[in-house]
């Protein structure tokens, strides 16, 4: 049987993980890093749990060391692309436990936190560095970060950035690139669009698949529960409240749904939190961390999640409602049975969802053993307590809602409130068009109506926005879509 030892490794990279307990290497592993430390391109398809960050941040961390050499200024050595700021601390996390005796440097780039100290640590030049699309985006713009130096670039996840629509920002960052550089494209299922940017970004590439595409893992005890979506809720609790439920994640469709669901699982005396796209940074941290300490029973998570959570010993997953994506659902459940160990899967299924249902069942090849809870007697009795404790959130067909909803916060764009009608300008209340002026009366609060004092007339000059904010004396108003982090 392979060991890591056999594997030509280094030999502060081989005491790294006999510190951490690791002997054997995974399928991935195993094929994986012989191909990276011969410098090849390789394409490797995936699920998530199988060992794949390893598999890339071993070999590149052993050709980083055998040839040694600073990194620019404002740049480093190796990209890594990640889809969220969770799978990006975590992929980081990784690299530097690996690197724990080797002296390489690793820093982390994502939204949600301020510039200065990311900023700070480009300046003097990083060894790898791992990075959200939008907020590198952002640095580059800045001047803060340079490409030139890249000799590895890493696509992890590949097909939920595609999922986050990511793929136009990965291109552009590509475009920066040197030509001669090393490139890894990992993703655990291969869609077309996925499969033609690997075309346009691997050059002859060696390739490597553990897993068929789309397949759900083995250990997962799988089952559907066919409930009415006002009912989900009580439907929930009263799993939750099994002992044999020990930690769990339960995944919702939206934002709102994600806080309305553990606002309910909070009153009905369950430890629970949410995590999606619009927490900041420091909230999502906390809810992870309560999380992984065993403080909160039940995580509840938009589709953001479903591959940035690296948390063992997960016992349950709960859909409380299905994935559009067919795809999502084998990344949802595969937060569980992770390490070899088991794992159970729930899903709920309202007349609505159907559709889906039949999507995924087509995609995973399998018919998922179902139970009917509709006209539940006592199902129906604790919705209607549910409903006072915590108002059910209004269904949306999943087919007409915002595709936007969904997406994180570095790719996520902002209307200005004056764009195409009427909204507040610096000096008040006017109408605003793209590229001409409106006038309107103010509202502040010196003199009873209007900024500045009294009463009066403010006009709204248009304009196209500025990343640092407006000069002083001229009044501008944004009415291009702009990052938010």
């Amino acid at each position: 049987m392979t060991q890591f030892t056999d594997l030509g490794l280094a030999k502060p990279i081989l005491k790294a993980l006999a510190d951490k307990g690791y002997t054997q290497p995974t399928p991935i592993q195993a094929q994986a890093i012989p191909i990276v430390m011969k410098g090849r391109d390789l394409l490797g398809i995936a699920q998530t749990g199988t060992g794949k960050t390893a598999a890339f941040a071993l070999p590149i961390l052993h050709r980083l060391a055998e040839d040694r050499r600073p990194a620019p200024r404002r740049g480093f050595r190796c990209l890594v692309l990640s889809p969220t700021r969770e799978l990006a601390t975590q992929i980081a996390d990784n690299f530097k436990a690996y690197a724990a005796h080797l002296g390489l440097s690793v820093a982390t780039i994502f939204g949600g936190v301020k510039y200065g100290p990311q900023m700070r640590a480009l300046a003097a030049g990083v060894d790898v560095v791992v990075a959200t699309p939008g907020r590198l985006m952002d640095h580059l713009g800045e001047k803060s970060a340079t490409l030139g130096g890249v000799e590895i670039f890493v696509l992890d996840e590949a097909d939920q950035m595609l999922d986050l629509g990511f793929v136009v920002p990965i291109r552009k960052i590509a475009s920066q690139l040197p030509k001669d550089r090393q490139n890894l494209f990992f993703s655990a299922t291969m869609p077309g669009e996925i499969g033609k940017l690997a075309g346009e970004l691997l050059k002859n590439p060696a390739s490597v698949s553990i897993t068929p595409q789309a397949t759900t893992v083995e250990r997962i005890d799988q089952s559907l529960i066919y409930v009415e979506a006002q009912r989900k809720r009580p439907l929930l609790a009263e799993l939750l409240a099994d002992k044999s439920v020990e930690r769990s994640i339960v995944f919702t469709r939206t934002k709102r749904g994600a806080d309305r669901v553990a606002k309910y699982l909070t009153a009905a005396g369950i430890e629970s939190a949410s995590i999606h796209g619009d927490k900041t940074q420091g909230q999502r941290e906390r809810a992870l961390a309560a999380f992984k300490a065993g403080e909160v029973k039940a995580l509840v998570a938009t589709d953001i999640a479903a591959r940035g959570i690296d948390v063992n010993d997960i016992s349950h997953v709960f859909n409380y409602e299905l994935p559009n994506v067919p795809e999502a659902y084998v990344h949802r459940i595969g937060r569980t049975a992770r390490k070899g160990k088991d794992g159970v899967a729930i899903s709920f299924c309202c007349d609505d969802e159907r559709s889906l249902l039949k999507d995924i069942e087509k995609a995973t090849r399998q018919k998922i053993p179902s139970f009917d809870r509709r006209n539940d007697k006592a199902l129906a009795a604790a919705a209607a307590v549910a409903d006072k404790l915590a108002p059910a959130e209004k269904y949306v067909d999943p087919r007409k809602a915002d595709p936007r909803n969904n997406v994180p916060s570095e790719l996520r764009r902002k209307r200005n409130r004056n764009g195409g009608g009427q909204g507040k300008s610096a000096q008040g209340k006017g109408g605003q068009g793209g590229g001409q002026q409106a006038q309107g009366r103010g509202e502040g609060r010196n003199g009873g109506r209007g900024k500045g004092g009294g009463q009066g007339q403010g006009k709204a000059a248009a304009g196209g926005g500025d990343f640092r904010g407006p000069k002083r004396g001229v009044q501008q108003v944004e009415t291009r879509w702009s990052p938010i982090d």
